[in-house]
């Protein structure tokens, strides 16, 4: 049975764009208020001081462009891996300074990008994305 299973390798490559896709929508979609709305980011500010961050009018915009510029990389295919050890900094920043007291259902999102992210970064883009074309030219 389980030589049958090894043939689903040959869409790893496809797996990984579509987990880059879905991943990059995410993190640009739950982003894109904070950048379009001074009121947003300005709550997310409170939320972020509420938690004891240091610097939250700072911190908030900070996080905001980490996530949405990595999620434009993921969706390019582009410096992934430098994408990927964005986010899971990013998420284990949150895991720690939000969620820590929170039961596991509470950590769930942020601990999966975590581990999306160190996905990324040691998967790279796979097949389709700019990083394999920039190597293939090489």
């Amino acid at each position: 049975m389980n030589w049958k299973l090894a043939g689903l390798a040959r869409f790893s490559d496809l797996t990984l764009l579509l987990l880059r896709l879905v991943t990059g929508a995410f993190l640009i979609h739950e982003t894109w208020d904070n950048i379009i709305s001074a009121a947003r980011m300005k709550e997310f500010a409170g939320f972020l001081a509420q938690f004891g961050f240091p610097l939250p009018h700072l911190m908030a915009p900070l996080s905001v462009a980490v996530q949405f510029g990595a999620g434009v990389l993921l969706i390019l295919g582009f410096a992934t891996r430098l994408a990927g050890l964005l986010i899971a900094a990013n998420f284990a920043v949150a895991l720690y300074m939000v969620h820590w007291a929170e039961p596991l259902r509470g950590w769930w999102p942020a601990l999966i990008l975590v581990f999306l992210g160190l996905h990324f970064a040691a998967a790279g883009s796979g097949r389709f994305g700019l990083d394999a074309m920039a190597r293939g030219r090489r």
